[in-house]
C-alpha cells in the first residue's frame, strides 16, 4: 500500500506533545514530510508594515519549527502556502486557532490534499458545509480531531446504555471545564475563534449526541460572559432525542478543572471523571452504583489520537467512512451554530 505524505501546518504545541508521537505508530501507512511556519504576511496580514517586534515573533515561529524539525525529522516549509501547494504532500493536519481553520483548510482541499483539522472544524456552519460539499466533489478526506470519540471507554459506556444493564435511561451529565489559561490563549480571542462554547462546549455537545443519537436536539442553552472578555466563558445546556431521553451539559474556561459523565437509569447510575481527556497509557475507572452496591471498573488505556488518525486514513481510501464523516462534521456543526442562533 502507497504511504500517505503527510505534512503539520504549524509546530503547535498540540502537534509537538501529542498528534506526532501518534503518528510514528503508524508509520507503516504514513510518511510524514515536514512541519510549516507562517510566513510574515501570513502571520500579520499582507498590509502589515515590517515591525520589529513582528520579526521576532516569526524568529520564534521559525525557532519552534526547527525544533519540530530536530526531533521528528522531516523538512521546514517557510509559508503555509509552500506547504499547502507542494506537490510532496497528499495530506495536511491544521492545528491552527479555530478562526484560521477554513482559510487554510479550503486552499489544501483546492490544491487536491486530505485534511485532518483539529476541532472545531470551523467557526461557523456555513464555511463547514464549503467545506465539506468540496472535499465530497474530489473525494477528499475532511476529518475533525474530537479524538475521545474513539476511545474505547465510549464503546463500553454506550454498550451499559443500550443494553440496559442499569435499567432505562434516566438522565445523562456532562461536565467539564479548566482554570483560566491566561489571556494570550487563543481560546480568549474572539479574532483567533475563542469562546467557551467553540472549545470545551463542542466537546460537550459532541458527548450528548454520541450518547442520545442522531435525533438529539438542543432545547436550553445559557452562555454567560464575563466582564474584560469579548467571548463567551462558560455557559450549559439541554439536548432530548426522539425518545424523550435528556441529557445536561456544562462547560466553561474559567472553572475548577471538571471532565465528567454522570449515567443516571432506573436501576443503577454510572460515573467517571476523565470522559473527554483520557492520555495514552491513562486506564479510565468507571464507577457502577446499583441495588448490589458500587463497583469500580478499571477498563484498558488507549491511544484515542493514534484511533483518529487511523480514522482518518481509512476514510482516505473508503468513500462509505469519508460520507459517514462528511455527515458527522456537519452534524455537530448545526448543532453548535443552533447553540449560538439561540
Amino acid at each position: 500500500m502507497k504511504k500517505i505524505r503527510l505534512g503539520v501546518l504549524c509546530p503547535s504545541e498540540i502537534a509537538f506533545r501529542r498528534f506526532m508521537p501518534a503518528l510514528k505508530k503508524v508509520s507503516d501507512r504514513v510518511e510524514y514530510i515536514g512541519v510549516a511556519h507562517a510566513s510574515y504576511e501570513e502571520r500579520f496580514g499582507e498590509d502589515c508594515e515590517f515591525d520589529k517586534r513582528n520579526s521576532e515573533i516569526l524568529v520564534n515561529d521559525f525557532e519552534k519549527a526547527k525544533n519540530f524539525s530536530n526531533v521528528y525529522g522531516g523538512k521546514i516549509f517557510n509559508s503555509f502556502a509552500e506547504l499547502l501547494t507542494s506537490d510532496e504532500v497528499d495530506a495536511v493536519y491544521i492545528p491552527l486557532p479555530p478562526a484560521l481553520h477554513f482559510k487554510r483548510a479550503n486552499k489544501a482541499l483546492k490544491n487536491n490534499k486530505h485534511v485532518f483539522l483539529e476541532k472545531p472544524s470551523t467557526t461557523n456552519l456555513e464555511d463547514t458545509l464549503k467545506l465539506c460539499e468540496y472535499a465530497k466533489k474530489n473525494n477528499l478526506a475532511l476529518h475533525e480531531n474530537y479524538m475521545f470519540i474513539f476511545h474505547n471507554q465510549l464503546d463500553y459506556i454506550k454498550n451499559i446504555i443500550d443494553s440496559q444493564k442499569l435499567g432505562s435511561l434516566r438522565l445523562i451529565r456532562i461536565a467539564f471545564g479548566f482554570p483560566f489559561r491566561g489571556n494570550n490563549d487563543f481560546r480568549y480571542s474572539k479574532t483567533l475563534g475563542g469562546g467557551a462554547l467553540l472549545d470545551c462546549g463542542g466537546y460537550t455537545l459532541k458527548l450528548a449526541s454520541f450518547l442520545l443519537g442522531d435525533s438529539a436536539k438542543l432545547v436550553e442553552h445559557k452562555l454567560n460572559y464575563v466582564d474584560g472578555f469579548d467571548v463567551d466563558i462558560f455557559g450549559s445546556g439541554t439536548l432530548i432525542n426522539n425518545d424523550g431521553q435528556v441529557a445536561q451539559i456544562s462547560f466553561g474556561m474559567d472553572n475548577s478543572y471538571k471532565c465528567e459523565l454522570e449515567v443516571r437509569c432506573s436501576k443503577g447510575c454510572l460515573f467517571t471523571n476523565r470522559i473527554l481527556t483520557a492520555p495514552v497509557g491513562f486506564e479510565p475507572t468507571i464507577e457502577i452504583t446499583s441495588n448490589d452496591g458500587k463497583n469500580l471498573v478499571r477498563l484498558p488505556s488507549d491511544d484515542s489520537f493514534e484511533k483518529s488518525i487511523i480514522h482518518f486514513l481509512n476514510c482516505i481510501t473508503d468513500e462509505s467512512m469519508r460520507n459517514k464523516n462528511y455527515d458527522a462534521l456537519i452534524k455537530q456543526s448545526k448543532i453548535v451554530e443552533e447553540f449560538k442562533r439561540r
